[in-house]
């Protein structure tokens, strides 16, 4: 409803008849003051198109239909979605990438109730991962699926947080190399260790887990081991075999494996085990909703990307304050250009 407030005194306003060009006149009932002003329906443009930007719904079904729903809401792809920093501290964080082509991958972070932070990267190494973790405050477990650079950073951001590997993501490093169907009995067997990994819940399930593990390495060492010269050089004959055995090794020799046990053990509840929350909760969610737009500019589905990320924080700001404290893509040409200058300078 347009209920005007009077810029001088704050008092409420009431009509008081109308312009020469046809324009409301408003009168002050404190102070006495005429004035007049236009609606802006930036806002409620705002919302609409965040509406459209998280269903199904055509640019043809949205009010004005496709042209004039498009020209009215172009402004808002100008505009950056920037995530809050709040330094709350979490018990756990979720965290992984969801790729836009072969060049841009934007990192998320989020708790079981929300998004907490992104960030666009051109790939996932350790400083972009680094530059997320930075905006988030440490937290007591972080969830991750082993993605490239991760552990690297978790250790020079996060170096208190304890890291758990996802044991669905683990199960499926050893799937790639035996598939779902080995022909040898070692892979059979590697296969089946690996399918109860999903099975743990505890640590009399862990110790179990590890016990088995261990019998299996040492009863198939020797047929690890067999390998044929070539040009002076040793090859093995089940390499992908002992490349699946060698990620599990990894796993345990850095205590990421079994890490919810742990901290079951010391701080007492459950604690989550895979990273089923990001995938399934927000990743699965983006791809969905850029499925339904699809056709959109790798630049346009990135910031749709950041749009719902942002819309799913804790507090989102309202619209009016959106547009009024968002960067646009000029303020941040100009912020890329101050920081490169300044990494010039050095």
């Amino acid at each position: 409803m347009d209920d005007p407030k009077c810029g001088s005194c704050g008092a409420a306003m009431k009509r008081n008849g109308y312009t020469s060009s046809g324009r409301q006149r408003w009168r002050c009932k404190g102070c006495g003051a005429s004035l007049t002003h236009r609606i802006d329906s930036s806002a409620k443009l705002l919302s609409s198109f965040l509406r459209w930007l998280f269903s199904k719904e055509t640019q043809k079904d949205m009010a004005g239909c496709g042209r004039t729903f498009r020209r009215k809401c172009a402004r808002f792809w100008k505009l950056w979605p920037i995530s809050p920093c709040t330094g709350e501290i979490h018990d756990v964080v979720f965290l992984d990438g969801i790729w836009i082509g072969r060049d841009a991958v934007v990192l998320i972070a989020c708790t079981k109730h929300h998004v907490l932070a992104w960030h666009l990267a051109h790939s996932e190494n350790s400083a972009s991962w680094a530059t997320l973790m930075s905006k988030i405050a440490p937290p007591v477990m972080a969830v991750a699926d082993g993605a490239g650079g991760f552990a690297k950073a978790a250790r020079a951001v996060w170096p208190t947080t304890r890291i758990q590997r996802c044991l669905f993501h683990a199960f499926c490093q050893v799937k790639r190399e035996t598939t779902t169907r080995p022909k040898l009995d070692c892979g059979r067997e590697l296969y089946d260790l690996a399918k109860k990994l999903l099975k743990v819940e505890d640590a009399e399930s862990a110790v179990a887990w590890m016990v088995d593990h261990s019998s299996w390495c040492t009863e198939r060492d020797g047929f690890l081991k067999e390998h044929a010269i070539q040009d002076g050089k040793r090859l093995y004959t089940h390499k992908r075999l002992r490349k699946a055995r060698r990620g599990l090794n990894k796993l345990i020799t850095e205590n990421t494996l079994f890490t919810f046990v742990s901290l079951a053990e010391e701080r007492g509840g459950e604690w989550d085990t895979t990273s089923n929350m990001i995938e399934g909760g927000v990743n699965a969610q983006l791809r969905s909703m850029l499925h339904e737009h699809r056709g959109l500019s790798k630049m346009r589905r990135i910031k749709a990307i950041f749009w719902w990320c942002y819309m799913h924080t804790e507090c989102p700001l309202p619209a009016s304050e959106i547009l009024r404290t968002m960067p646009t893509d000029d303020e941040m040409e100009g912020y890329f250009r101050i920081a490169s200058a300044k990494r010039g300078a050095r």
